[in-house]
This record gives structure tokens, C-alpha cells and sequence, in this order.
């Protein structure tokens, strides 16, 4: 049998060109890809490899009235049942929590504005992807680092007027921050006339003393106080929200996992891969990277729910739901606010919740009820438009030919 080189596309091309009039063009490039990256591919093989494509494709094609939306329901609700109902610690780190199982589920078909476990997965660029150190070095440039988490304590001190903050040395260490830097900070902080000076015997302690006088010792309290707590959550570097950074090595590579997310923000720290990087926060992808995004976000979540619970769902049944959630160019919920609640027909509406309200404002707007969906035509009691009920049969009787009896004598005669 002769060999099919790589160099040599033309039979090939030849068979593609055949195979365009059924596959898609999609599928067309893929295909053409693929065989011509194969060296050794006879015409017969190559043949077959075309004709089973075509073959799984045909098989996979829905046919004209089949009630997608009903089997796509029905095949994600039945093995949901089956799923857990806990939250579970990730990847061995026990402080970093992830929802799954049903949970998860829910809150990505809501489209819930922030999921209960913010998470990121941050890939690095090649300069920074395979060294420990370098991996570290992004980390603290995201981690987000208030004064809360590097200082031993902070004091108030009636007598001199002013908030005494002790650091801890190993913390600064290990958020990689200096005394210089939290004096910056605490400069710009807007919390009344004040100075700031490092102590003298303890570069370890910084004073923020306030100018104000004469003022009487309920409000000086009461100023103290707040002023430590705005000092406590003062943000000293890093990426807001980020809660934690996590370095883990995956492969060959280091990879950075986060406990809160900020993908806008994160995208443009340097060291960070954004072709790669991503967020389970469906509605931050919409925002940062668009419709189409979000769409793909979507059936990667529901998809990994499902298979990390060992449930074999086809993935078509999910695109349909991500379709069907994206395709007014927004992320809507599954529900009476999304999709159900805007739906075309009242009646449709009026039947999944809030009945008489539904009613109630389509009266008052004058709304007209076509018909033309499945739960109003079983409301009316009509035929449903699925199936051979989709195909609508016309008769036009007055062009019909006046039928024919058959005489005892043989002889056609009109009646």
C-alpha cells in the first residue's frame, strides 16, 4: 500500500475536499493537522481515519425536534443527586478551603456574584515558572500584605496621644517587606493631623502621634481607636483580595494558587502568565476577558464538578446549559431572575414561579402569549412543538382530484 508522506498533502487535500461537503470546517483544519503529522499514514488509512470521522459525526447530530433542553436537564439533574455535600481542604493545604460536589454546582448555575471559596490558579511565565525563588518572588508581589499580619502589636497611648506599632522581624522577612515600606503606608493613611517617626532605641517599633490639641479625652479615645483599626487594615503591598499564596510545583513547573481572587489585577503583576492564568469567579472572567470567556469558564467548572465526583455526563449537555446562560451576551442564573424569568412566553413564566405576579404584570404591560415553547402548548392543552409535533401539516382541500369508484363492469366512473 503506498505511504501518505508528510511532505505530500495532495491526496490528502483531496479526501478533505470531499469530506467539507458533510464535516464541518472546524473539524476540516483539525483533521488536515493531524493526518499530515502523521509520517508513516497509507491512502487506505488515511481513508479510514476520514470516514470514521464522518461517521461519529453523523452519529453525533441531533436530529430536527429532539428536546435538547429536556435530555440536557435530565442527564446533569439525575447524576447531581449523587454528589456530596461537603466542603473539602485543597491539595493537602488545610487552611486553604474549595466548595465541590452539589454546593459548587449551584453557585456556578446561579451565576452567584462571588463564589464562598474565591480561588486562583496563576501560571507563571518561563522566566519564573521553574525556580522555586522566582515563583516566591511573584507570590509576595500578589499576596496581599496589611499591617495586621507582620506586626506583634499595636497599642494605643493616651498620655502621648499617639498608636505604637511593635513589627515582627520574621514577618517582614517573610512577606518581604521593610520598615521604610510600612512608614510610606502609614504617611498616606487619612486619619487626621499626625506624624509619623520610627523609635530610636527599636527600629522594630514605629509611633504615629497625633497634633491635635485641646481636644477632650472622650473624642481622643474615640479617634485613637479608629485610627488603630484603620492602621490594623492598612494595606502594605500586594494585590487587594488576595488573601493567601500558595507556591506548588506541578510538572515541571511552579504554580501559584491563591486564596481570594483579583484576576484584572493579577493579569498585569509581572512574572504572571495571563494566556493561562484563571479564576473560579465566572462573573471576574466576564468582566476581564469577556462573554466568550466566561461561556468556556462556565462549562470547565460544571464539568470539573461532575468528573472530580466521577459522574460521566456528555459534555454537550453542559454547553447547552452555558449557552443558554450566555447567549444575551451576560451571564445570567438558572432561575426566575435569568433565564426562566425571561423568558418570551408569560404563561412559561407564570408556571415556574410566582404565578399570579407573572400574570399580573404581563396584563398590565399587555403582553401577547404566541405559543410557540413547550410548558404553555401543555398549559392550553395544544400539541407540543418537539418531535414529529414540530412539523405542521397544511392541506389545501379544494385542490384535491374528486375521488374514482370502480364499476361492476370494469369502467372507471367519476362520482
Amino acid at each position: 500500500m503506498e505511504k501518505v508522506k508528510v511532505g505530500n498533502k495532495e491526496f490528502i487535500e483531496k479526501l478533505l475536499q470531499e469530506a467539507s461537503q458533510i464535516l464541518p470546517a472546524s473539524i476540516i483544519e483539525e483533521l488536515k493537522t493531524k493526518l499530515n503529522s502523521i509520517p508513516d499514514l497509507t491512502e487506505e488509512e488515511a481513508k479510514k481515519i476520514i470516514d470514521l470521522t464522518i461517521k461519529e459525526y453523523e452519529r453525533a447530530l441531533v436530529d430536527p425536534g429532539e428536546a435538547v433542553g429536556t435530555v440536557a436537564a435530565q442527564s446533569i439533574g439525575e447524576p447531581s443527586t449523587q454528589m456530596t455535600l461537603r466542603t473539602f481542604h485543597y491539595a493537602g493545604v488545610r487552611e486553604l478551603n474549595v466548595t465541590l460536589g452539589l454546593p459548587r454546582l449551584i453557585e456556578v448555575v446561579d451565576a452567584r456574584k462571588t463564589p464562598s471559596t474565591p480561588i486562583m490558579t496563576i501560571y507563571l511565565d518561563e522566566e519564573h515558572r521553574y525556580d522555586e525563588s522566582k515563583a516566591l518572588e511573584v507570590a509576595r508581589r500578589i499576596e496581599m500584605t496589611k499591617l495586621e499580619n507582620i506586626a506583634k502589636s499595636v497599642d494605643v497611648d493616651m498620655f502621648t496621644a499617639s498608636v505604637i506599632i511593635e513589627l515582627d522581624p520574621v514577618m517582614l522577612k517573610d512577606k518581604g517587606v521593610t520598615v521604610d515600606q510600612v512608614v510610606k503606608v502609614l504617611e498616606k493613611l487619612r486619619i487626621g493631623k499626625f506624624q509619623v517617626a520610627i523609635d530610636p532605641e527599636n527600629e522594630y517599633r514605629i509611633l504615629v502621634q497625633f497634633l491635635e490639641e485641646a481636644i477632650d479625652p472622650n473624642t481622643l479615645i474615640n479617634k485613637l481607636r479608629k485610627a488603630r483599626d484603620k492602621i490594623m487594615s492598612a494595606k502594605i503591598k500586594g494585590v487587594k483580595d488576595i488573601k493567601r499564596v500558595i507556591v506548588q510545583k506541578r510538572g515541571n513547573e511552579y504554580v501559584l494558587v491563591t486564596d481570594g481572587s483579583n484576576l484584572e489585577a493579577v493579569l498585569k503583576v509581572k512574572g504572571v502568565d495571563p494566556t493561562r492564568t484563571t479564576t473560579n469567579n465566572i462573573h471576574e472572567i466576564e468582566a476581564v476577558l469577556g462573554i466568550e470567556a466566561a461561556r468556556m469558564a462556565i462549562i470547565k467548572e460544571i464539568m470539573d464538578v461532575l468528573e472530580d465526583q466521577g459522574l460521566d455526563v456528555d459534555i454537550r449537555h453542559v454547553m447547552l446549559v452555558a449557552d443558554i446562560m450566555t447567549w444575551t451576551g451576560r451571564v445570567r442564573q438558572i432561575g426566575r431572575h435569568g433565564v426562566t424569568g425571561e423568558k418570551m412566553s408569560v404563561l412559561a413564566r407564570a408556571a415556574f414561579e410566582v404565578t399570579v405576579k407573572h400574570l399580573l404584570d404581563a396584563a398590565a404591560r399587555g403582553e401577547v402569549d404566541e405559543l410557540k415553547g413547550i410548558a404553555e402548548n401543555i398549559i392550553v392543552g395544544q400539541i407540543v412543538p418537539i418531535g414529529t409535533g414540530i412539523v405542521e401539516l397544511l392541506m389545501k382541500p379544494h385542490l384535491l382530484t374528486k375521488p374514482q369508484h370502480i364499476t361492476g363492469k370494469g369502467k372507471e366512473e367519476e362520482g
